[in-house]
C-alpha cells in the first residue's frame, strides 16, 4: 500500500467553546464592567455578595428592619464608587466595607434611648419586667461605653464582637494592619471593661 493509498487523517472537529456565562465569571471581570456601565454584571455582583452583605448587616443591627436599608444604600454606593475600586478582585471585601461604614453610621445616629435596640432579640420573652428594666440599662450604659471610644475602636469591637469577624477581616474590611487592629481591640476592651464595671 503506498502512501497516497491511505487515507487522509480525519479532520477533528474543535472542542465545543460554552457560551461565556456573566454568572460565573470572577468578581474582578464583573466589577470592570459594571464600572463600564454594564448593569447585568452589577446585578450578579448583587446576587453573589447580596446575602453576605445582608446577612452581617443583620447581626451588626440586630435583625432590625434597618439591615435591608443598610444593603441596598450600600449597593447604590458601590454603584456610584465602582470607578475608584483598583482591584476588582476585591469587590466582596470593598462591598462588606461600605455595608460596614452604613451600619456603624446607623449605629452611631441612634438616639442614646434605643442605640442597641433588638440586639436581645433571642432572649426569652418570659423574663421578669424587673429583669427586662435591666437588661435595658445594661445596653443603654453599653452604648454610652461604645460612644465615648474613637470611631476606629468602636468600628473594630463592633466588627469583631457583634460581626464576628476575625482580626484579619476586620483590617481587610478597615484596610488597616493586623497589628493595629490588635491595638484598637485592646484599648477598646479595656475601656469597656472599665466602662462597665458595675455590670460585671
Amino acid at each position: 500500500m503506498t502512501l497516497s493509498d491511505r487515507s487522509a487523517p480525519r479532520q477533528l472537529d474543535p472542542p465545543a467553546v460554552a457560551p461565556f456565562a456573566l454568572s460565573d465569571a470572577p468578581d474582578g471581570i464583573l466589577a470592570g464592567r459594571a464600572a463600564d456601565g454594564d448593569a447585568r454584571a452589577f446585578e450578579v455582583l448583587v446576587r453573589r455578595h447580596g446575602p453576605l452583605m445582608r446577612a452581617y448587616a443583620t447581626r451588626m443591627m440586630g435583625g432590625t428592619s434597618e439591615s435591608d436599608d443598610i444593603v441596598q444604600e450600600s449597593f447604590i454606593t458601590a454603584w456610584e464608587q465602582l470607578p475608584t475600586l483598583k482591584d476588582g478582585n476585591a469587590a466582596r471585601a470593598w462591598l462588606m466595607r461600605i455595608t460596614s461604614r452604613k451600619a456603624i453610621d446607623r449605629i452611631r445616629a441612634r438616639k442614646h434611648d434605643e442605640p442597641l435596640h433588638d440586639w436581645d432579640a433571642e432572649a426569652p420573652t418570659s423574663q421578669s419586667p424587673a429583669h427586662r428594666v435591666e437588661v435595658a440599662s445594661q445596653r443603654e450604659r453599653l452604648a454610652e461605653a461604645l460612644a465615648g471610644l474613637t470611631p476606629p475602636q468602636r468600628q473594630s469591637w463592633l466588627l469583631r464582637e457583634v460581626g464576628g469577624c476575625s482580626y484579619e477581616e476586620i483590617g481587610e474590611q478597615l484596610g488597616i494592619p493586623l497589628s493595629t487592629v490588635r491595638g484598637l481591640l485592646a484599648r477598646a476592651r479595656r475601656t469597656l471593661v472599665t466602662e462597665m464595671e458595675d455590670w460585671r
